[in-house]
């Protein structure tokens, strides 16, 4: 492990921070890691969108796609834009707004007890290179410093709120991300 992998109040030394209001108390430490995508405007990629998501930024008449965003106070913890940038919006340490209505081997609320990973895509899409090693480094990172999760609890949006959400959708490969976990 190195300087930069380490996490101080939460916050992960070696990402660009960018502290979303969007937050709450973590009711106990978390077990899971969802993995999401997200564009803004749908299928377009680079911009500051997605950061002006997370910090209540966005007014709905600023692009057609964004009128159903209005007044909507979203987080993740981490998002990976297309570069394999990574940004923290919320300390590991509290509850991210990312999950919505979900479950998790019948657990309610997976907000409750999950950290939330971004990743600047669509459903339909694949990731970039970039993206994969980031990702691969943060969950490593995550798994190392962080007791209560495990390599066997990753899932999808899709998984935890199946017939509402559909990220990271085909385009993701589980086996190439998992092949690069040291777990």
């Amino acid at each position: 492990m190195t300087n930069k992998d380490r996490f101080e109040a939460g916050w992960l030394v070696a990402a660009r921070h960018c502290p979303s209001p969007n937050f709450d108390e973590l009711p106990q430490r978390p077990e899971l890691i969802v993995i999401h995508c997200i564009s803004l405007p749908p299928k377009e990629y680079g911009g500051d969108w997605i950061q002006r998501l997370f910090l209540n930024q966005i007014e709905g008449d600023e692009h057609p796609s964004f009128a159903s965003l209005q007044g909507v106070r979203v987080s993740a913890h981490f998002y990976i834009d297309r570069n394999g940038t990574l940004t923290q919006f919320v300390p590991i340490n509290k509850r991210a707004w990312h999950a919505g209505q979900s479950s998790y081997l019948g657990r309610e609320n997976c907000n409750d007890f999950s950290l939330g990973i971004e990743l600047e895509g669509d459903d339909e899409s694949s990731y970039s290179d970039a993206q994969y090693d980031t990702l691969s480094n943060l969950v490593n990172v995550l798994l190392n410093e962080v007791p209560t999760l495990s390599a066997d609890r990753i899932a999808a949006h899709s998984e935890i709120a199946p017939g509402r959400k559909t990220d990271p959708g085909p385009g993701f490969d589980w086996s190439r991300f998992r092949k690069g976990l040291n777990a």
